[in-house]
């Protein structure tokens, strides 16, 4: 139902737009302020890459995209955090593993995919293509935003105390294992949830730019939290606006904004930066 909004967001489009955009835009620095504690901030943009290979092996199948790109960066998180915690390997290895693997694979795939005749247009799912949501999306990101928020709620102090000190954690008695699996599943729903704002390969711009923008200006991990949430939502709304104006690229134009609340932050606070403490929640 279209609401009676002003400019820019008066046609349906754009309500449907800006309302997965506030979703994504709300939901992903909660996630994202968790990685960046943990210094695994480049883990959305890993999950991102793995999630192409499923959105290619979804069109080669003739399955709706999100539903396999959903599975692979599910299985890709929980890989990542297995290799992780086992020692296997470093984090930023896994990542690279997952991370070139899921491009070669989603290239690989989409390519038999037009080989077969079937369509692969991969190009909304890498650069977002958040103008054309239908209803029907904006309900999915909905709930996945609520699934979100409501894990947060229950689980955030046990998710920030196991990002500060695993070990730490584990002797207070904490679940860290299942803990640190449902931190990579929630990674991976909310890259999922960000394909159709941002696209794949942007994704961790709203993962991380709020959260790297609010830790400039807020003392406390919980005010940061609310800090990026209030970033990733601004620059969600003068993206569409500027994207709207100037008929510019919607995900790219929310980004560069994140990118510029980020410079303008960093240059305006030089000396009075106040690093967030993970102690205070």
């Amino acid at each position: 139902m279209q609401l009676p909004l002003p400019w820019p967001f008066e046609r349906e489009y754009m309500q449907l737009a800006l309302v997965g955009g506030l979703v994504v835009g709300a939901c992903a620095p909660l996630v994202g302020g968790f990685l960046v504690q943990r210094r695994m901030s480049l883990l959305g943009d890993g999950i991102g890459h793995v999630a192409f290979a499923g959105v290619a092996a979804g069109l080669l199948l003739g399955v709706w995209p999100v539903w396999t790109a959903l599975v692979a960066a599910v299985v890709a998180a929980l890989g990542i955090e297995w290799l992780r915690s086992r020692g296997r390997t470093s984090g930023d290895l896994a990542l690279a593993v997952f991370f070139y693997g899921g491009i070669a694979a989603g290239a690989v795939i989409a390519s038999r995919a037009t080989a077969l005749g079937r369509p692969a247009n991969v190009l909304p799912f890498l650069f977002g293509s958040i103008l054309t949501v239908t209803p029907g999306d904006t309900i999915a990101v909905a709930v996945i935003g609520l699934v979100i928020v409501a894990t947060i709620t229950v689980a955030g102090r046990a998710l920030l105390a196991v990002v500060v000190d695993e070990e730490t954690a584990r002797v207070a008695g904490l679940p860290v294992d299942a803990l640190n699996a449902a931190l990579a599943v929630l990674t991976a729903v909310t890259v999922v949830a960000a394909m159709r704002v941002v696209g794949l390969l942007l994704v961790a711009a709203l993962l991380v730019l709020p959260v790297a923008t609010a830790r400039l200006l807020a003392p406390s991990f919980r005010s940061t939290m609310l800090a990026a949430v209030a970033v990733g939502v601004l620059s969600v709304v003068l993206g569409l606006g500027a994207a709207r104006a100037w008929g510019l690229a919607p995900g790219g134009t929310i980004v560069l904004v994140t990118i510029a609340a980020f410079a303008v932050t960093s240059v305006a606070r030089p000396s009075t930066t106040i690093p967030a403490s993970p102690h205070d929640h």
